[in-house]
């Protein structure tokens, strides 16, 4: 389902465009201050480790350590 859209109208939450959702159905609505586009969903030891992941990305690509990616893929397909 895709998100829904509304604005503040005299206090009440109105949606912004028509909604087929079913008469009566409850939603839960959460503000977007932040709270959506700052939530990856991780904790701070994964996001630390995911940091340090990349950064070794980072730094090996910068080494030279990489490889380009449609060779990859034909090494990967059997295609030389």
């Amino acid at each position: 389902m895709q998100p829904l859209k509304a604005h503040v109208h005299n206090g009440r939450l109105v949606l912004d465009e028509p909604t087929d959702l079913p008469e009566g159905e409850v939603i839960y609505l959460q503000p977007v201050d932040g709270a959506i586009e700052n939530d990856d969903g991780f904790d701070e030891a994964e996001r630390a480790a995911l940091h340090h992941a990349i950064d070794k990305g980072i730094a090996a690509a910068r080494a030279g350590d990489h490889v380009d990616a449609e060779d990859f893929v034909k090494g990967l397909l059997g295609r030389s």
